[in-house]
């Protein structure tokens, strides 16, 4: 039964008192977090692959069908960061409600996300600036801008953007806040070129068939595009870095979420309004649209805008890692010296140093394209966990201050388990083959390691001594 010791919230009050983060960030400041994490890959990169290969102009209703999925977690989400406003996320509020073990395995499970998804969206940006060189007649080599497997020898700009956001977040979140507001200004700026050019030019023609592979082309469509919603749980692992957490986690996870929900399904409309849906597999369907229009500056534009946003997105992803990193090291399940925090800046340096240097090498040297669909089952776990904890919490611990409640939570936790249990279930089978292998290295590090060197565990074994 020790696998399933929970945490009380006297104890993480207790570890933040000795090791407390600087709150730095509002609500305007949660708000554009989620979106500077969310809106990225998905808007200018998967949006136009998926509705070639799985759902065609039905695209809208997989992004539709995603955010509702995304809305039921999101408001379970809200409840439990502002009960446990505290770093750490999915991870957090696992330990509080299921027990240690399966907060260990939302933990493993989130830094996979982390890990990959930093690294798959670094691939990204490095694909957008070089093609932004070659448009201004430089031709960098291909063999360091693209790994051995796509017939290069090392991606260097999707290393170098890497480590130069892990010095950002060194620094402090109040800065790293800062450029976030002013790449999410561009990045807004050129999705909504984006719509005012391509807008008038919509031919509803081209959304006909709606569905040209059915209704279950939408659902596949649905499961891979959840990849595009999943940067508002990133708002979660600041919770002690805001200065209002009952009332600003709650517009950041649920504000970002909206606004990102939103902006999707119209630039999809106009996308495969513009474009048969046929031609657009490929890595920036947004600027090859607006080339398609004979808009080559405004495609230009939001090339710009595409890099902007895949920076803030690098920026968020990398910063929700390492709160992760944060919390579980801090938790004794990793080495603790790893989330000491700096003297000056106030930041947890070590492992934001480290994590950064290992996701660097992952993106230089490894092609993660094959990998990409074990962000959407680890973070769908992490989801699914959340969503019961909830329910949980709401009988172990009635009394609980609860500053924001989930409305009919017997309806929403529910709808939020089933919508991610059938998310998962509707990945390949290779996702579930590379999941459980990930998972298995995790059991051997928990049950070798962090089991035996849990804070949480130590402390009960000392109780118990004085109690004898």
């Amino acid at each position: 039964m020790n696998l399933f010791r929970t945490k009380a919230l006297s104890s993480f009050t207790r570890n933040i008192q000795q090791q407390k983060l600087q709150k730095n960030l509002g609500a305007l400041d949660m708000l554009l977090l989620g979106v500077g994490c969310i809106m990225g890959t998905g808007i200018f990169v998967f949006t136009g692959v998926i509705a070639a290969k799985y759902a065609g102009p039905g695209i809208m209703i997989s992004l539709l069908l995603s955010a509702i999925a995304c809305a039921f977690c999101a408001l379970c989400y809200s409840e439990l960061a502002s009960t446990v406003p505290f770093a750490g996320s999915a991870y957090t509020y696992a330990y509080t409600s299921l027990g240690e073990f399966f907060a260990w395995l939302v933990g493993w499970s989130l830094v996979l996300e982390y890990s990959l998804a930093a690294s798959l969206v670094a691939a990204g940006w490095s694909a957008y600036t070089t093609g932004l060189f070659k448009s201004a007649g430089i031709e960098l080599p291909q063999a360091f801008t693209s790994v051995a497997a796509d017939g290069g020898l090392i991606n260097v700009p999707a290393m170098l953007i890497l480590l130069f956001l892990s010095v950002l977040l060194v620094r402090g979140t109040k800065e790293s806040a800062t450029i976030n507001k002013i790449l999410v200004g561009v990045k807004l700026s050129a999705v909504f070129i984006f719509l005012l050019l391509a807008g008038p030019k919509v031919n509803p023609a081209n959304w006909s068939p709606l569905l040209p592979f059915g209704f279950s082309g939408v659902m596949t469509g649905a499961a891979t595009i959840f990849l595009a919603y999943i940067g508002f749980d990133c708002v979660a692992t600041a919770a002690e870095e805001c200065k209002r957490p009952n009332r600003d986690l709650p517009i950041g996870i649920i504000g970002s979420l909206i606004v990102c929900a939103i902006l999707y399904i119209c630039v999809a409309a106009v996308l495969t309004g513009v474009v048969p849906y046929q031609e657009l597999n490929n890595a920036e369907p947004v600027a090859f649209a607006l080339r398609q229009l004979g808009y080559n500056i405004g495609s230009a534009l939001v090339g710009t805008g595409a890099i902007a946003g895949l920076t803030t997105v690098l920026m968020a992803v990398m910063y929700g890692q390492t709160r992760i990193f944060f919390a579980m090291s801090r938790d004794g399940l990793i080495p603790a010296g790893i989330c000491k925090i700096h003297p000056k800046y106030g930041t947890p340096h070590i492992v934001t140093i480290v994590s950064g240097i290992l996701v660097a090498v992952i993106a230089g040297l490894i092609p993660v394209d094959i990998l990409a669909e074990l962000v959407n089952i680890g973070t769908l776990f992490a989801f699914l966990t959340t969503a019961i904890g909830v329910l949980v919490l709401r009988k172990t611990a009635p009394n609980a201050h609860r500053p924001f409640r989930c409305p009919a939570v017997n309806f929403v936790a529910p709808a939020a388990i089933l919508c991610c249990a059938y998310l998962m279930y509707s990945l390949p089978i290779q996702t579930w083959i590379r999941y459980s292998i990930w998972t298995g290295i995790g059991l051997v590090i928990y049950f070798s390691y962090s089991y035996r060197h849990s804070t949480l565990g130590q402390e009960k074994e000392e109780s118990l001594e004085k109690a004898v």
